[in-house]
């Protein structure tokens, strides 16, 4: 049984970590979630692969860092075209992995990426760019993130006509890391189903990042879909309150601020939460007695399925799916550690009675629906195939069709 998973940071990775090196990607990375070995051993068919950048940055700045990482993933196809293929539609989807590769999709994680510009929207649509995330952990000056306390109310008119116009040409909106008032307006709008690229239940994990009740109840009139992550912080309640006691001693012992690159759960009044990484807090000595004094709790596979399941009792079946955050969390369930591990999810629900049909569904059944259920919504889809299909296929230069060059 084949994954469509809504969400891998391994680009982010490669560009910060490697160089922009795609090389060895064919062989097991130590210091990633993600290779292809390991994507095969966990029956990954196909993946939405997030071009997310810190929206700390300044917004022009973010665009540039955005295309960069755009680059990084169209030469990883390029390096692997046996394994890899870009995909735009659900229909390339599926003709991808009956061929025996992985589907290759482009997520963009933070609207901050769009400078505040439809016609940035655009541009990255025509490059192959399928769903855009509408904040990170800052607000946009059209959109509340979930990290921060409101700012618009939500959306504001012009986040508006930004989901209306990612949804005439054929974008997903993603509701992930958006504020619950965001949410609800973005579904007052669409038109065409959304998605939650990486979102849990916050009646499972009380964390802002999840979806509440109250926007789950929605999800089925919309047709929308919300794919679970592994992230330990958001589908452990006992991982949460572990973190936010470490962060607390951390700040009790007056130690300085350490290196952040990912959110850490806010708590209340911050404007901008980050996230320490343990590592460091592990190398501090005055911390040390602490740590040993309270160890982490381990997320479990456990952890995840209950996710799932609430997800389905809320909004049925029809509308869960699969967003894992590798190579974007520094803490993972244990059985769900790199992307060899869906297996064990599966093999998980499947013990507490989900038959084959709905797995599949879990799998890739529904976010394909909602793929193309937003391409027929769309009146000018601007993903690369839908342009070669208006112009009745007919030649154009190469520097506007080839996506490895």
């Amino acid at each position: 049984m084949w994954i469509f998973d809504g969400h891998n940071d391994v680009a982010m990775r490669l560009r910060e970590s490697h160089g922009s090196s795609v090389a060895g990607f064919d062989r097991e990375q130590p210091g990633l979630h993600t290779d292809l070995p390991r994507l095969r051993a966990g029956n990954v068919g196909a993946q939405f692969w997030s071009v997310y950048v810190p929206s700390s940055l300044a917004e022009p700045e973010a665009v540039t860092h955005t295309m960069e990482q755009i680059d990084v993933v169209y030469r990883l196809l390029a390096e692997y075209p046996q394994a890899l293929e870009a995909a735009f539609t659900a229909d390339d989807v599926e003709r991808i992995v009956a061929a025996g590769r992985i589907a290759s999709l482009i997520g963009i994680e933070g609207g901050h990426c769009l400078a505040r510009s439809p016609g940035v929207l655009r541009a990255f649509a025509r490059l192959g760019v399928r769903y855009v995330t509408l904040t990170h952990n800052h607000h946009t000056a059209w959109a509340d993130s979930a990290a921060a306390p409101p700012a618009a109310g939500g959306l504001t008119a012009e986040g508006l006509a930004m989901v209306r116009e990612m949804q005439r040409i054929g974008v997903l909106v993603d509701l992930s890391h958006v504020a619950t008032g965001t949410m609800h307006a973005a579904l007052d709008e669409a038109a065409a189903p959304v998605v939650f690229s990486h979102s849990g239940a916050r009646a499972v994990t009380d964390h802002q990042r999840n979806v509440p009740d109250d926007v789950l109840e929605r999800v089925p009139a919309n047709g929308g879909v919300v794919q679970i992550p592994f992230v330990a912080y958001f589908v452990s309640a006992a991982a949460l309150d572990w973190y936010h006691a470490a962060e607390a001693e951390w700040e009790r012992l007056g130690l300085p601020p350490i290196g952040y690159d990912w959110p850490r759960a806010p708590r209340a009044g911050e404007s901008s939460p980050p996230a320490a990484r343990l590592a460091d807090q592990a190398s501090e000595p005055a911390f040390r007695p602490w740590l040993a004094a309270n160890p982490r709790p381990d997320a479990t596979v456990a952890d995840v399925a209950d996710h799932v399941e609430h997800v389905r009792a809320v909004a049925g079946v029809d509308h869960v799916g699969l967003g894992a955050d590798f190579d974007g969390a520094s803490e993972l369930p244990v059985g769900l550690g790199d992307v060899a591990g869906y297996p064990n999810l599966l093999a998980e629900l499947s013990g507490r009675g989900w038959s084959d049909d709905d797995l599949r569904k879990l799998a890739h059944r529904n976010v394909l629906r909602v793929m193309r259920e937003t391409e027929q919504h769309a009146t000018e889809p601007l993903w690369p195939s839908a342009r070669r299909a208006t112009a009745g296929d007919s030649p154009v230069p190469a520097d506007e069709t080839s996506l490895t060059a």
